[in-house]
């Protein structure tokens, strides 16, 4: 299998660990992509948490084997233990100050590296810093996480998946909660790493940088089906800080509720300007709107525009 070399800069003090399971080709472009980056790392490490197909095995090997890759790759194997657990072997083996996560079905564009490196490297108080994503597959749309301090992270995730760490700050906060196989571990990963400091802060560039796959069947759709489940369990394992900044987090969650009242609010309005058929559960808001946070006046608002 031909790897294609690439021609960039001089490495810097990052290693990126990347999380591998029955991922095909998939993981070579993973690796691809690092090894096109304008800034290089010191070295890729792969935790392969269990594969069990033959050809994702098959793609690790000649990966293994290259030795024309302009980064230096090392291959762990373990038993099937979850993507914290991966994360975590994967960060323990790194040398280097800073580490960047990718999972194996992601890729970067070249400049990821340079450009969030370079907001870690200007600001000591943040711990974690990467972009906003370009979204491929099923979804093909830029999602833009916002980054911030631990309230803005209290009411909702923040930050990608894919990012690169201070691990001095990853070896205050324990890493990874291995517990977590169910979804959300990132969401709680950066809850822990800003509890380390008073100042810690979560930098975003401003740019899809990240190439994240979608499918139906991925584990951040799957997660959802546990949503509350998992949030349960993020807030009881973060009740200080939840205490502490109760107020900022429940006016966060309702400027997210407002937010898609009013899109939906706008859609309906539009629907009917058009003299489009409204959907049953459009039509069944307007006969019986919800009361006590803001339904009501969102079903005056559109029987407003009926009249």
């Amino acid at each position: 299998m031909h790897i294609k070399k690439y021609s960039t800069n001089s490495k810097t003090d990052i290693e990126v660990v990347i999380t591998s399971y029955n991922q095909g080709s998939m993981i070579l472009e993973a690796v691809q992509s690092v090894c096109s980056q304008t800034l290089l790392p010191k070295r890729i490490i792969i935790v392969d948490d269990g594969s069990t197909d033959k050809y994702s095995l098959e793609v690790l090997t000649s990966i293994k084997n290259n030795n024309e890759l302009l980064v230096p790759v090392t291959i762990h194997f373990q038993k099937n233990s979850g993507v914290s657990a991966a994360r975590n072997t994967g960060i323990n083996k790194t040398q280097s100050s800073m580490v960047l996560i990718l999972d194996g079905d992601d890729n970067l564009e070249t400049g990821y590296i340079e450009e969030v490196s370079k907001l870690l490297y200007d600001d000591p108080s943040m711990v974690i810093a990467s972009s906003w994503m370009h979204t491929f597959g099923v979804l093909d749309a830029v999602v833009c996480p916002t980054g911030g301090n631990i309230v803005s992270f209290l009411s909702h995730n923040c930050c990608p998946a894919t990012h690169i760490l201070r691990k001095e700050f990853y070896e205050q906060c324990k890493g990874y909660d291995e517990a977590m196989r169910s979804g959300f571990e990132d969401w709680d990963f950066f809850l822990s790493m800003l509890e380390t400091s008073p100042d810690a802060y979560v930098g975003i560039v401003e740019k899809p940088l990240i190439n994240y796959r979608t499918a139906p069947t991925s584990a951040n759709i799957k997660s959802m089906n546990k949503r509350f489940e998992l949030m349960r369990y993020i807030i009881e394992k973060h009740k200080s800080s939840y205490s502490n900044n109760l107020t900022d987090v429940i006016l966060d969650v309702e400027a997210i509720s407002d937010a898609r009242l009013f899109g939906w609010e706008n859609e309906i309005i539009h629907s009917i300007k058009n003299n489009q058929k409204l959907s049953k559960s459009a039509d069944r808001f307007i006969k019986n709107p919800t009361y006590g946070d803001g339904g009501m006046a969102s079903a005056v608002r559109i029987a407003s525009v009926k009249k």
